[in-house]
């Protein structure tokens, strides 16, 4: 069944898929029944957009992101409310990120209010596949990969642009529970002039290898400056903060560090609870220092997938730093409580953070039957 909705054409899938239990949901293995794709080629510009069902997609093997890695993408969430409503965080925010990436690739810029209306038409869909479970939400992973059959390096002359959905449950298996961090000190990211302030898939390719070789037990890696090798910089999958001495410090964009969403909701956070908050550079020796002192109160991650993730523990070769006895601080608990409140429409959100989603399922099956 086809039909165009504000511009929109689509098609829906003439058997839905299973839909998995919450307590069998892991992160990012299960796909919902329909995606969203646009094309670009350089005569037309943006165009045929369209929300099909899901299924692999038909791209010649030169073309050019096998060879070369132009791609960028996002990952963003929609929740479902204790009144059964869908809604989504900042998502504007998350597409304003993708066209500063997208600059930095060499990629055509996206319409963003076009974007999040596609975004809302595909989760207003697939509404029934947000899961209910405490803990639980749909993740979404809108993406460009450069299309043109070629093998010159050069900025592609066709894209695509495609949403797909995933429910999922918690990020780290630890959930709220503090998690181990190795600090890398072989390999770097990513330098300033690079490509670290954009979310692109080269970025997390090149930190494969050394959370590979972290020990057992270690849920992920954080990194230093590729330069001096001294300044912090960001965790694997997460932006992160300290808490010392009262002031809770991240460390500041500098170029490599990419802007989180999740990091900034952090920051005006704190600013509203009048909590002492500071971006800086900050050096993984004033961490141990603070650590030596007894000022080191708290360490947490911030980003879209695990939400906040307290740190328990910094591995530094043979040293362990243990931090508030490995125990989930007050700073990190709050943040996740309030976040998470306002994600789930538990509490309210002054700041304006929350987009709402229509229920499309019913309409469109209406309008096609």
């Amino acid at each position: 069944m086809e039909e165009e909705q504000q511009g929109i054409r689509t098609e829906i899938c003439s058997s839905g898929k299973e839909k998995p239990k919450s307590d069998q949901l892991e992160f990012g293995t299960i796909f919902t029944d329909h995606m969203f794709m646009m094309d670009y080629t350089a005569d037309k510009g943006w165009h045929d957009p369209r929300i099909v069902p899901y299924e692999p997609l038909n791209i010649e093997p030169s073309a050019m992101v096998f060879h070369y890695g132009q791609s960028v993408f996002e990952g963003m969430k929609a929740y479902l409310t204790s009144d059964g409503d869908a809604q989504l965080f900042r998502p504007q925010r998350n597409f304003s990120r993708m066209n500063h990436s997208n600059s930095r690739l060499c990629i055509p810029p996206i319409d963003e209010a076009f974007a999040l209306k596609a975004l809302k038409q595909l989760v207003g869909l697939e509404k029934d596949w947000i899961p209910e479970a405490e803990g639980t939400s749909l993740y979404i992973r809108p993406f460009i990969i450069s299309t043109e059959a070629f093998l010159g390096v050069a900025p592609s002359s066709h894209y695509k642009f495609i949403i797909i959905l995933s429910p999922v449950g918690a990020y780290y298996k630890e959930g709220i529970n503090p998690v181990k961090i190795a600090v890398e000190h072989d390999y770097v990211r990513t330098v300033k002039g690079g490509t670290g302030e954009a979310k692109t898939g080269g970025n997390y390719a090149a930190s494969l290898k050394a959370q590979e070789m972290a020990a057992e037990g270690i849920a992920q890696v954080l990194w230093l400056d590729g330069v001096e090798r001294k300044y912090i910089e960001e965790v694997g999958s997460m932006n992160v903060f300290f808490k010392i001495d009262g002031t809770v410090v991240t460390p500041a964009l500098n170029g490599s560090i990419l802007e989180g969403v999740t990091r900034n909701s952090v920051i005006q956070l704190l600013k509203y609870w009048n909590v002492p908050v500071e971006e800086r550079k900050l050096s993984m020796e004033e961490v141990i220092q603070a650590h030596k002192d007894g000022k080191l109160e708290e360490a947490f991650g911030a980003g879209t997938a695990a939400v906040i993730s307290p740190i328990g523990e910094l591995v530094r070769g043979e040293k362990h730093i243990e931090i508030n006895e490995g125990n989930t601080g007050a700073i990190a608990k709050r943040l996740y409580d309030t976040l998470t409140g306002i994600q789930y429409g538990k509490i309210e959100d002054p700041f304006d953070w929350v987009e709402k989603v229509k229920d499309l399922k019913q309409t469109t099956l209406k309008a096609s039957g």
